[in-house]
């Protein structure tokens, strides 16, 4: 009984609607059906003090200043925004009040078209697809119904695009996941090496005294002579082998001065032979130059030929021959001196007893400091040599605190890194340095996350900088959306502004503005250079996608 009764109610409403839509005048939306109910006359939308009879409804003559009395009809297309401005005289209001002749398109997507384009003997089935634009068949045309199969080919797209959406938006989900643990991971590291920082710093301090401890403690000890014999014996030792060197170096500097001097003799042979042997009656310009230049090169020889450079080779030669055979320093006298009585007397200490020694020594070195740091004596730290225990604890000291400086530096940088912008959630840390590119003909387009965007000529003449990634910005786009989903389609999009490229030839620096739109993948849709070396990059990418996004710019679209 229940099934019966809603049977009824549902055969009841079907024809309410049905009488509604036929009460309508043609051309009349839905929502705008208040305005034609009255059977008798007929008030101006925009215009209430003006009332028509309802006969001139759709007569096509248009007699409400807004249009509103032809919604079937062509006759107030002055009105639409399509069309060249023309004044109606004396009317209070020229704007229209009805969005356009409304196409039911039943099977589809109803949706309005201008009034511009009602009975111009043109079927738009890309927006009135039931063809009822055209219902006075101008010129004898008439347009068919085809709102079934377009119908029916829209739902099987929008079933692909939503499907793309679906899944671009499950990718979105999982960029968001993957950045906020890349981010949790980075602030992770920083509270780390926070930790490492605050147990190194004390580390640090520990090595530094004593460092500076055990110098100082080494700058009061009394130079002691390397082996043995006194310090005149070690320093006469380095200052033989020092003069044993440079007369090597000298005798290597002659060997090659002998050298050049046979190569330059052999090179004058040539050009001597070659003045004497060419013809001056052949006029070649470049011989005769060379043979020119030879004389000029001869005259100036043997003008320098009369110093006589005998006495330098001698000098040389004596000074080249070992110590042993002239009458030299003789090393042997200075490397065997005996200890002086000055180092005798440093080692006062060795005859004092054990119990005295230690209080001694240490008296002695806090004497000899005090002296040290008062300009008394001279400081050994600064004499170029450095005892082992000073060196190994400076080295100590110095690795430790360089690690500390790379670990504070590191911090700097991570904390840098978690202030800087990614996007939304982050998101775009995900797809921070990775890339995309798209072929495009003559040249490969590239395009780095938030890093830089290039061109490369497949010509192989290398790659060309497009920009750097600076910032983020929005731009308002209006464009469609072809059948795969590809496009930016209407509204506001996110845009990444990438600036600074390689210079333009008689131009500015390259630069690029990517512009985003929600896509199952990353992908670069199409490069256009806007102006000189300014170029567009429109990219699609799950990163942007937003629930009911994609639907709602199919929708727009295809209306």
């Amino acid at each position: 009984m229940r099934g019966i009764e809603a049977l009824v109610l549902l055969s009841t409403l079907s024809s309410s609607v049905l009488a509604a839509e036929s009460s309508r005048p043609r051309g009349v939306g839905p929502e705008f059906a208040k305005f034609y109910k009255a059977a008798d006359s007929f008030t101006c939308i925009s215009n209430p003090s003006i009332k028509l009879d309802f006969s001139r409804v759709n007569d096509d003559y248009c007699d409400c200043p807004d249009g509103s009395d032809e919604p079937g009809t062509a006759a107030c297309t002055y009105l639409s925004a399509l069309s060249p401005p023309q004044p109606v005289v004396g009317a209070p209001n020229t704007t229209l009040a009805l969005p356009g002749f409304y196409c039911k398109n039943k099977g589809h997507i109803p949706n309005y078209i201008s009034h511009t384009y009602v009975n111009d003997g043109v079927c738009d089935y890309d927006v009135c697809c039931d063809g009822s634009d055209e219902w006075a068949g101008v010129g004898g045309v008439k347009c068919e119904d085809k709102c079934k199969e377009i119908g029916k080919e829209w739902r099987r797209l929008d079933e692909i695009r939503q499907k793309s959406a679906r899944s671009a938006l499950k990718k979105k989900t999982e960029l968001v996941n993957e950045a906020q643990a890349l981010r949790a991971g980075v602030e992770l590291r920083i509270s780390s090496l926070q930790v490492e920082i605050k147990e190194q710093e004390k580390k640090v301090e520990d090595l530094k005294k004593k460092y500076e401890e055990v110098e100082r403690s080494e700058r009061g000890k009394v130079v002691k002579s390397q082996g043995k014999g006194s310090k005149v014996t070690v320093l006469a030792g380095l200052a033989k082998q020092r003069v044993e060197e440079l007369r090597d170096a000298l005798i290597g500097l002659v060997n090659k001065r002998d050298e050049l001097r046979r190569t330059v003799k052999e090179l004058e042979t040539i050009l001597s032979t070659f003045k004497e042997e060419y013809n001056p009656n052949f006029n070649d310009e470049g011989v005769k130059r060379a043979v020119k230049s030879w004389e000029d090169y001869a005259a100036k020889k043997d003008a320098a030929a009369e110093i006589d450079e005998s006495a330098e080779d001698r000098d040389i030669e004596e000074i080249s021959k070992p110590d042993s055979e002239t009458e030299g320093i003789n090393w042997a006298e200075w490397e065997t001196e005996e200890e002086s009585d000055v180092e005798a007397l440093y080692k006062f200490e060795e005859y004092l007893p054990a119990s005295l020694r230690d209080w001694v020594h240490q008296k002695l070195t806090d004497l000899r400091i005090m002296l040290i740091e008062n300009g008394i004596l001279a400081d050994n730290a600064n004499s170029g040599s450095e005892s082992k225990v000073v060196s190994n604890a400076r080295t100590a000291y110095q690795t430790l605190n360089d690690d500390l400086g790379i670990k504070q530096s590191t911090v700097g940088d991570l904390t840098n890194d978690l202030e800087k912008d990614y996007g939304p959630d982050d998101i775009f840390r995900a797809l921070k340095d990775t890339c995309v590119s798209k072929d495009s003909g003559e040249y490969e387009y590239e395009l780095c996350w938030l890093d830089k965007t290039s061109q490369k000529s497949k010509r192989g003449s290398g790659s060309t900088g497009m920009g750097n990634f600076v910032r983020f910005d929005k731009l308002y786009v209006d464009e469609e959306i072809d059948a795969e989903g590809k496009g930016l389609g209407t509204g506001e999009r996110t845009v990444l502004m990438y600036e600074n490229g390689q210079h333009c030839w008689n131009g500015p620096n390259r630069q690029t503005t990517v512009v985003l739109a929600c896509a199952e993948k990353d992908e670069i849709w199409k490069v256009v250079e806007q102006e000189k070396c300014m170029y567009r990059m429109d990219v699609g990418t799950p990163a942007v996608c937003e629930n009911g996004q994609r639907k709602a710019d199919s929708k727009k679209d295809e209306l």
